[in-house]
């Protein structure tokens, strides 16, 4: 299936769909190719088969939407380039973020991921930080495989650079959870790293590998940092009021943990009654209930910080597409890159 350069409007369920179908078969090659142990959770990370490594359905997969894939396609085919050419590109960008989020499990002590038990309840804090490990090891491999001569180079060292702006994202949010004041600008620039680097790398490896100039690259790794930080912004809203269909987590659980998530911040930061009683419950040396979740969540909205995390998912949505005009993008490129944008920025909450 092709979804450039048509007259009409390809829903962007189709998008995700060719991006999924176009990436699958190279990124189970990669899986395939590392030790059986780490293969094994990594297939269950991405809901190919059980636990025992029996096979599921299709249907039954949870492996994520291949929302990163179809940005690194995406770009490819904004800049006159073939989402052929830039497989693994997307290959190596879905590894990373299967790493990024093996680890985050581990660090935060999330026993749900995608609606079933984290791999570190499975097989174990080791086995899942070095499945995390073996992952990392071969998106690099994949990336510099496949990406022959200057293109390539480049790739590799956009994917090297991320990789350190995630890590200083990721460092930053473990900080937060023992820093007693954390402020907007602050928490802005953490999700910048963890969240934003690896949708600007997709963005901008496909812009690499597809030949564009370093302007348009610029302009697409601007577009996916902002709509990174966007998305952020509406997976904090989703935690406190969304569904656990939706975040494939309790309801509850970011409240629960005590996490400093943008709404959070907002309303701690301000001065306002709510924000004070919130700072006081999250004070508190016993662990929150059920009443105390309910009660933190009205804290919060009371004290703004709702309204004020929607309002940074829109400003950041707006930079992203005000960046991805920068990159010259073809209309139906554009168009389709803008509804992804949407999807992901009108999430349940």
């Amino acid at each position: 299936m092709s979804v450039t350069n048509l007259e009409t409007r390809v829903p962007v369920d189709a998008v995700l769909e060719w991006a999924g179908g176009l990436v699958e078969p190279a990124l189970r090659k990669a899986v395939a190719e590392l030790p059986a142990p780490e293969g094994r959770i990594a297939g269950y990370h991405r809901g190919w088969h059980d636990a025992d490594g029996c096979p599921l359905p299709p249907t039954a997969g949870t492996g994520g939407k291949s929302v990163r894939p179809a940005l690194v396609f995406l770009s490819a085919c904004a800049v006159g380039g073939r989402a052929a050419d830039a497989v693994a590109g997307a290959v190596a960008v879905e590894l990373i973020h299967d790493f990024s989020l093996l680890h985050d499990d581990v660090i935060d002590g999330d026993p749900l991921r995608r609606h079933r038990p984290a791999v570190w309840t499975v097989f174990g804090t080791p086995a899942a930080v070095l499945a995390g490990d073996a992952l990392l090891v071969a998106a690099l491999r994949t990336l510099s495989g496949g990406a022959a001569g200057p293109a390539g180079e480049a790739a590799v060292g956009e994917m090297l650079r991320m990789l350190g702006e995630l890590m200083l994202g990721q460092s930053r949010d473990v900080e937060f959870a023992g820093t007693g004041q954390v402020d907007a600008e602050e928490y802005l620039a953490m999700a910048a790293g963890k969240t934003g680097a690896l949708m600007a790398c997709a963005c901008a490896v496909g812009g690499i590998l597809a030949g564009a100039r370093s302007q348009q690259v610029d302009g697409l790794r601007d577009f996916g940092r902002h709509l990174g930080v966007a998305f952020q912004c509406v997976d904090d809203l989703i935690g406190i009021w969304g569904t656990s269909a939706c975040s494939g987590k309790p309801v509850g659980a970011d409240l629960a943990a005590r996490k400093k998530s943008l709404p959070v911040v907002a309303a701690l930061t301000g001065d306002s009654e709510a924000g004070r009683r919130l700072a006081e419950l999250y004070g508190r040396a016993q662990p929150l209930d059920a009443a105390d979740i309910a009660l933190a969540a009205d804290l919060v909205e009371e004290a703004g910080g709702r309204v004020a995390t929607e309002r940074e998912a829109a400003r950041h949505t707006d930079l992203a597409m005000r960046a991805l005009s920068r990159a010259e993008p073809d209309a139906a490129s554009y168009r389709q890159m803008q509804e992804l944008a949407a999807l992901l920025t009108r999430r349940e909450r």
